[in-house]
């Protein structure tokens, strides 16, 4: 299918590994110019060269803290110097840290709500006026499956992840019709995180193989974890016109293991 998206210009952020990675490498493959921003920046050259391999646009890497309010809007203007454009938003973060809600204090509030709200309040403000330019500008929000049903010894990201589906709800309807606003929900993927999590688990002697323990992730009716190129296929979609209808949606990507009606 061809996305129709081939010379436009986005910008992915916390993309230098996992599913913010995987969706900046399906844009790039479809022909999308993109900008993708991390951290450390060896590793987010490393992304990049990754990410060349496959992409039939040009890639650029831009290091930045997304709680850093300049870093953020850095970003953006970056985007807009290289490409003269900016069409599609993708919005990606790290996940808080986990713990159940007693072993959290004022400072992790404080930590998660920076990190995963204020870095979209911020990313949507700064690319809306660029994002309205062009023929579909698309803001796609990546959050968690805990939006949907709060997890075990997840607090920070069942409560605070919340806020980000309310931004952009309100955003599919304050920026519409020139821009549309999607999440996407995923479940556990097969990221270097999940990778290092299986990897311990085996040396600690819980399961035989790393087979057996990625398994032991994939509590869905499919029967296994996800491919991050999965979901990365799902956000190039939505940024696409194929997607031109859908709006204000909140995705799940999970296998089906959420056990939410709606």
């Amino acid at each position: 299918m061809d996305l129709q998206i081939d010379g436009n210009a986005a910008l992915v952020t916390a993309s230098s590994s996992g599913l913010g990675k995987a969706s900046a490498k399906a844009l790039a493959r479809e022909g999308v110019d993109v900008v993708i921003n991390g951290r450390d920046g060896d590793r987010l050259e490393e992304a990049r060269e990754e990410i060349v391999e496959v992409a039939d646009g040009d890639v650029v890497a831009q290091s930045g803290d997304l709680t850093d309010a300049d870093d953020v809007t850095n970003l953006v203007e970056t985007t807009v110097e290289e490409f003269g454009r900016l069409d599609h938003l993708v919005t990606s973060a790290g996940g808080p840290p986990s713990g159940g809600f007693l072993d959290t204090d004022d400072e992790d509030w404080q930590q998660a709500y920076d990190l995963l709200v204020m870095s979209v309040v911020r990313l949507a403000r700064e690319a809306e006026p660029h994002l309205r330019e062009g023929d579909g500008g698309t803001i796609v929000t990546i959050t968690s499956r805990s939006v949907k049903e709060a997890l075990d010894n997840l607090v920070l990201s069942n409560s605070v992840r919340m806020g980000v589906i309310g931004l952009e709800k309100t955003l599919s309807k304050e920026f519409a019709p020139e821009v549309r606003a999607n999440a996407v929900l995923p479940g556990p993927h097969e990221t270097s995180r999940i990778q290092d999590l299986v990897n311990a688990a085996v040396d600690r002697g819980e399961y035989d193989s790393y087979e057996e323990g990625l398994q032991g992730w994939a509590g869905n009716p499919l029967e296994r974890i996800g491919d991050p190129m999965e979901l990365g296929n799902t956000v190039a979609f939505l940024s696409s016109p194929e997607s031109g209808f859908i709006n204000g949606a909140a995705v799940p990507i999970d296998g089906g293991s959420t056990g939410a009606n709606l």
